[in-house]
């Protein structure tokens, strides 16, 4: 989802893209400046040659990422997979002389938070589900690798994404998947930190746009305020993806702390009090956040 909003994006705006995939997309022969590489993730070979035969400004990895390739079940295989690859992928864009290399991380890398301070990107990392590990070491991998570099490294740390119709990550924070049931506590007025699939867009094209070298680093990419459960129940309703809607008390649930692990989107209800909110400043100065999911069509 997110690779292909992306190439649609470069491609209106004249950039040669190459993109590599596992599975063909529409963008195939629809424009001279998109070049198509079908291959596994793990194939150095293929992209190797990718990066040592074009003179590559940018690479964006959006590999290994959950809403784009990977299942939300997150495997010992497939992080496996992605150390693989992050060490093949960084030590070929570090050869080549690549500009910037902004990599797809996630928000899960902080983890549970106690207080109510917004997180910053210089907050603690305490993550532990296997996503947030398997994305936690491409960073490190990657900072390492750049470390003595002229590539310069860009972290994107990513709220769950969505657009208008790919709402699974909304959808997780108010369906019991278990009674088969859309929930609401009280009248539904906590929020979540999302980030529209349109926020990420505009920031990669920030970074893609500025002078050489000017922004490196961490940044929290994600809608600037909240999604209320109660927005999001309406959301769905109007679209006919959600059903009876009900209202539930927070210690009803049993939770799995197995499953939180493993599996990306399995959502702890007790934690939608604590309203965690993700400081995004220091992406806006490259991008406007202006996007949220009232105005996303």
């Amino acid at each position: 989802m997110i690779g292909q909003y992306l190439t649609s994006n470069l491609l209106h705006k004249k950039h040669r893209v190459y993109g590599v995939d596992s599975k063909p997309n529409d963008y195939i022969g629809s424009d001279p400046n998109y070049t198509f590489v079908q291959c596994d993730i793990t194939d150095k070979n293929s992209i190797n040659s990718i990066i040592e035969s074009n003179k590559i400004d940018v690479i964006v990895h959006l590999a290994n990422s959950v809403d784009n390739d990977i299942d939300p079940l997150v495997t010992d295989a497939e992080m496996k997979r992605s150390k693989i690859t992050d060490k093949f992928i960084y030590s070929a864009a570090d050869e080549a002389g690549v500009t910037s290399f902004i990599l797809l991380s996630t928000t899960d890398v902080y983890g549970p938070q106690k207080g109510r301070e917004p997180i910053r990107e210089t907050t603690a990392e305490k993550g532990t589900s296997n996503y947030a590990v398997m994305k936690q070491t491409s960073e490190k991998l990657m900072l390492k690798a750049f470390k003595k570099s002229d590539t310069i490294p860009v972290i994107a740390r990513v709220a769950p994404i969505y657009d208008a119709e790919h709402t699974e990550n909304l959808h997780a924070h108010v369906f019991d998947a278990k009674d088969n049931v859309g929930y609401i506590f009280n009248e539904g007025e906590y929020g979540y930190t999302f980030c529209c699939v349109f926020n990420l867009i505009d920031f990669i094209n920030g970074i893609i746009n500025v002078p050489t070298g000017r922004y490196d680093g961490v940044y929290n990419v994600c809608d600037s305020k909240q999604t209320i459960a109660k927005d999001i129940i309406d959301y769905e309703k109007e679209r006919h993806r959600i059903g009876a809607v009900i209202q539930k008390n927070p210690s009803a649930f049993s939770l799995n702390k197995g499953k939180m692990k493993t599996d990306y989107r399995f959502f702890d209800p007790s934690l939608s009090f604590n309203n965690w909110t993700f400081d995004n400043t220091r992406a806006k100065r490259i991008a406007p956040m202006r996007w949220t999911l009232a105005n996303t069509k």
